[in-house]
């Protein structure tokens, strides 16, 4: 029998710390965990095994990810000017 597939969405920042370095903090909004790395590859590597640790506690979050959905993620980048207006969406695709 073949596993069920669940897609979810991942977002990842790069945020300054207080010391002045850089890293990428990665948030999983269906689950609301987050987890970070150094750089873009180990930030998903890390929210990897997050999402994987947080479900192998919490068997029953699979049954609220939403199951049915047809549609892969998608995603947009807008531009926001410093007066906060935000003329352009930048970027729309799916993944």
């Amino acid at each position: 029998m073949e596993d069920k597939k669940y897609f979810l969405d991942i977002v990842i920042n790069k945020e300054k710390l207080s010391d002045g370095s850089f890293v990428f903090v990665a948030h999983c909004p269906s689950l609301g965990i987050a987890s970070q790395g150094n750089d873009l590859d180990e930030s998903i590597r890390m929210i990897k095994e997050a999402v994987e640790l947080y479900l192998e506690e919490c068997p029953e979050s699979y049954e609220e990810l939403d199951m049915t959905r047809d549609n892969l993620p998608t995603f947009s980048i807008i531009e926001v000017k410093k007066n906060g207006k935000t003329p352009n969406l930048v970027r729309k695709g799916y993944c």
